[in-house]
């Protein structure tokens, strides 16, 4: 089984060696030291590969905000079988539910999408740094340009003290344990204020008031504990990468919330105060399935440019006669 996860994941792991391969020869160019020229590569790697997951998260983002529009009406199908614990109204009540999404094209599990899509890059990454050692030793096989010799030089390399295959709990160097607990501790709070922006500033008040918005508000202080517990066992390398989603996913969000935000929203009246100090106007589009419905539950905010009017040339002679009239 191993094995076969191992083959799955031997194309990512090439492409990942290539990549982080070329940005430290741009870095080398330049004259970082080889540790941080590694390190940095890293970095390089996660911009590659959020940038190739950009459609991935435009796609999240429509089915987030479709998710909030659409909860009032999922309310009211849950009012309507409240107490309702017979097959037949659990059955009934799940048809309706399926019907609503897909009436407004709605697709619960296309927000998990692009989590899963980075999973095999995240655990490829995490194989192509734990196995250095190993590969420096004349233990595993190259990946691609990671021959033992390039392996040998990334274990040698440092930064702060640490090689970037290191992790918290396999040595007794203090200054790995320091470096290893400082990115546990940005990448927890990365993760609690991306999760916290998204629930408090671009969801309605309707859209928090569900057991399925609870839970979500229960899970903003689980994973952060979950991945500092986690946290110890990933190499720096890892840890720096996983560092680096974070703060790009942060940055996405806050274009998005404030560009984009969900009408009802904190971020939505944030929006439409700005809208009113520049004088601009919006205008709402209803989500497909939802017409005619509340307003608040189906409308998107989009920025609505006044037209300008062309004022025709007028000749010499049409303004004489407009003159005399």
């Amino acid at each position: 089984m191993i094995d076969f996860f191992n083959t799955l994941l031997y194309p990512i792991k090439l492409g990942e060696a290539w990549v982080m391969y070329a940005w430290h020869w741009l870095f080398d160019v330049i004259g970082l030291p080889t540790g941080w020229a590694w390190a940095l590569s890293i970095v390089g790697l996660t911009v590659v590969v959020r940038i190739l997951l950009f459609p991935l998260f435009v796609k999240q983002i429509h089915s987030s905000r479709r998710m909030q529009l659409i909860q009032p009406e999922m309310q009211k199908i849950q009012k309507k079988y409240k107490g309702k614990r017979d097959p037949e109204s659990q059955k009934a009540q799940q048809q309706e539910i399926m019907a609503l999404y897909k009436r407004t094209g709605t697709n619960p599990f296309s927000s998990c999408l692009p989590i899963l899509i980075q999973s095999p890059f995240f655990f490829a990454l995490f194989q192509l740094l734990n196995n250095l050692k190993a590969q420096s030793e004349g233990k595993m096989d190259a990946i691609g340009p990671i021959t033992q010799q390039v392996a040998a030089q990334i274990e040698s390399s440092r930064i702060f003290g640490a090689s970037l295959s290191d992790h918290f709990l396999g040595t007794q160097s203090l200054n790995v344990k320091i470096l290893t607990g400082v990115l546990i501790v940005l990448m927890s709070v990365t993760t609690f204020t991306t999760q916290h922006q998204l629930m408090r500033k671009n969801m309605p008040a309707a859209a928090l008031d569900n057991p399925f918005a609870k839970q979500q508000k229960i899970l903003i202080y689980l994973m952060p504990l979950f991945f500092a517990i986690s946290g110890v066992n990933f190499p720096i390398g890892v840890l720096i990468y996983w560092l680096t989603t974070n703060v790009w996913s942060m940055g996405q969000q806050f274009y998005v919330i404030r560009n984009m935000p969900a009408p009802g929203s904190a971020a939505y009246k944030a929006m439409e105060a700005r809208d009113k100090r520049k004088g601009r106007a919006t205008k709402h589009v209803t989500v497909p399935g939802l017409e005619g419905e509340s307003d608040t539950a189906a409308s998107v905010a989009v920025e609505e440019p006044k037209p300008r009017q062309r004022q025709q040339p007028v000749s010499k002679k049409r303004s004489k006669k407009k003159g005399r009239s």
